[in-house]
């Protein structure tokens, strides 16, 4: 394997690493506060849905412990969110609602996926590249999250709705592992990625934009002051599936 692909790849796994586990914030406050608020659950439900699979795509794959690995941790970390937001949750109707969804997507999604696969598709590399293709199309889906955030900041211009740290890790995030999927020219690998390193662009060009207003200067005050603001969209942008420094034409991605 080239080294400076495999290089490329272990540093995107360590920023997959820090995307996993940038909610750690959201949820100390859950916990200490004793309610999910007004954080929706979907995101980490669906996070963990696109972690399974990518843990799944790197099991199956012949050289993807890598890919198995960073997934692993990322899956273990999203069943926490998960749970925490059942455990926490603000009123019954919500902790059903997540219950019911983490059901049908992690549980229900997951195994018709697997079952498809291992039992209808018997040939490996077919099988690869149907995983491949699947986990491709959820990373697209999922950095494309962050949308909701970037709308709430331009209309309210406040940066408050759009945690600085998350955006900027799915920005190297995105760019790494682009830039990995160029040199390896994996169309599957670089598609999604390409699309995380626009949007993640596009979220820090706004942060820049709006971070001086009046509205966030409100906001960092009323902070200082002891108020606590709120930051319902902190949970739109969690965790993707992640890569690693493989030469097979399917990679998972972050």
């Amino acid at each position: 394997m080239d080294s400076t692909l495999f290089i490329i790849g272990i540093i995107g796994n360590i920023i997959s690493v820090l995307v996993f586990i940038s909610p750690v914030k959201t949820f100390w406050r859950i916990v200490r506060s004793g309610s999910t608020e007004e954080f929706e659950p979907a995101p980490y439900v669906f996070t963990l849905l696109n972690a399974l699979l990518w843990l799944y795509y790197g099991l199956t794959k012949p050289d993807g412990l890598l890919i198995a690995t960073v997934n692993g941790f990322g899956a273990a970390m999203e069943a926490i969110y998960v749970i925490l937001f059942i455990v926490y949750a603000a009123d019954q109707a919500t902790r059903v609602k997540t219950a019911k969804l983490a059901t049908a997507l992690d549980v229900g999604g997951f195994g018709v996926v697997f079952a498809a696969t291992t039992f209808a598709i018997r040939e490996l590399d077919l099988r690869i590249m149907v995983i491949g293709m699947i986990c491709a199309c959820l990373n697209v889906l999922m950095y494309g999250s962050p949308l909701a955030a970037m709308k709430t900041v331009i209309n309210t211009k406040s940066v408050e709705f759009m945690p600085f740290f998350l955006s900027f890790f799915l920005f190297l995030n995105g760019g790494v592992w682009a830039t990995y999927a160029v040199l390896d020219r994996d169309i599957f690998l670089g598609i999604p990625n390409g699309i995380g390193f626009v949007l993640g662009s596009i979220q820090l060009i706004i942060y820049a934009i709006f971070m001086n207003s009046k509205a966030s200067q409100s906001s960092r005050e009323t902070a200082e002051d002891g108020g606590q603001a709120s930051e319902p969209f902190l949970a739109s942008n969690d965790g993707y599936g992640q890569g690693e420094p493989s030469s097979s034409h399917v990679r998972c991605t972050v």
